[in-house]
């Protein structure tokens, strides 16, 4: 019979055995299920290692499709890997390149490779900095196309397009899950923001840089809404001339503004906070019915799919406010993540405490595991 303490060693090397053991089948049932989110996440939060990543993931075909809606016809983007398990439409933002917008493309592309089929519908609203709701109908048609063909729908909206994408996901039933990517809540906030860099939320009050570039996207959208022609047209050529060009010069089409044409472009020089109130109120009624129709704010409340809203705080387009103020609204059913490190809708910049960044490695990869969850 061995001694006492040679056969308490043995029963200690024997746990110790099974503790490993038992260790080692958790990691692997927990790199099973969460294989995808974590090779998406990387991707995402570190681009560089995607090529490493590459073998882990599965081929995904791209196609260009054309989509039959109630009559109208769209153009979409499909990634569909081999055998999908899920379908995710995903909204573009305000870009001339629509549904081949760099970032957005390499997004659908990666979560294709993880096993979802993807659909990036062309918005044209959107690609052309012209909202006027009906990017919402086309949102809507989207998705029950898609439901009618591949079953079961996740929708997500990034920055400007996260708007119409909310406004379209109130009334859509049965959604695996909507999503909203530096996105708004009220476009009155974001008229502030643009031109002034202030925004608040819970009593405080934030000033952040604000680049010029956004104040001739803001012009873009507020022409769209000007009813009276020939201002419309004269405050959309002020904007696509600057847009391209910020240092143009278009005085000579400014002074041509009648009234409506000149509050609009009053409202987007202006730089003094205590001044916003009144210009939005000088803005023509069809301007400041746009406003009030494109926010999402009063309809996150009656989204009932599992509602994921995430936001960079150094965002410099949209402020996190704005999604602090719709998730406020979902009345606490909303997943809310902030990164700390992230800008508008990319990763990280370098030269950032690595704290910060495992933190929001952290927070990403919980946010794409619900969003890859085929629940």
């Amino acid at each position: 019979m061995a001694p006492p303490i040679v056969a308490r060693l043995d029963l200690r090397r024997r746990w110790l055995r099974w503790v490993v053991l038992a260790a080692c089948l958790l990691a692997a049932a927990l790199a099973v299920r969460y294989a995808a989110a974590l090779g998406l996440a990387l991707a995402l939060a570190w681009p560089a290692a995607e090529p490493w990543l590459a073998p882990l993931a599965a081929s995904a075909a791209h196609e260009e499709v054309v989509l039959e809606l109630s009559g109208r016809r769209l153009s979409a983007d499909l990634y569909q890997p081999a055998a999908p398990g899920s379908t995710l439409v995903l909204v573009h933002g305000l870009s001339a390149a629509g549904r081949r917008q760099p970032d957005l493309a390499r997004l659908a592309r990666l979560i294709a490779e993880r096993g979802s089929l993807v659909v990036v519908p062309h918005i044209e609203g959107l690609a052309r900095f012209r909202l006027s709701g009906a990017e919402v109908e086309d949102i809507r048609g989207v998705v029950e196309y898609a439901r009618r063909r591949w079953g079961s729908v996740g929708l997500a909206g990034f920055s400007f397009g996260a708007g119409p994408t909310l406004l379209a996901a109130a009334d859509i039933p049965d959604l695996r899950v909507v999503g909203s990517f530096g996105g708004y809540a009220d476009l009155r906030h974001v008229v502030s923001f643009v031109t002034t860099g202030v925004h608040r939320w819970d009593g405080r009050r934030h000033v952040e840089r604000q680049e010029p570039y956004n104040r001739w996207k803001l012009l873009a959208l507020l022409a769209a809404s000007v009813g009276r022609e020939p201002d419309g047209a004269r405050l959309d050529a002020i904007a696509t001339r600057r847009l391209a060009n910020p240092a143009d010069d278009t005085a000579a089409l400014e002074a041509r503004l009648d009234a409506e044409g000149q509050a609009v472009l009053a409202l987007v020089m202006n730089q003094r906070e205590e001044a916003v109130e009144r210009l939005l109120a000088a803005l023509p009624a069809p301007a400041r019915q746009a406003l009030q129709r494109l926010s999402p704010l009063s309809a996150a409340g009656r989204i009932r799919a599992p509602l994921l809203i995430a936001h960079g705080a150094q965002d410099p387009s949209i402020p996190y406010t704005e999604s602090l103020r719709l998730a406020a609204a979902a009345g606490g059913r909303a997943r809310l993540t902030i990164f700390e490190t992230f800008h508008h809708t990319g990763p990280p910049a370098g030269g950032l405490a690595l704290a910060a960044r495992v933190a929001d490695g952290a927070r990403l990869l919980r946010l794409v595991d619900d969003l890859l969850s085929r629940r």
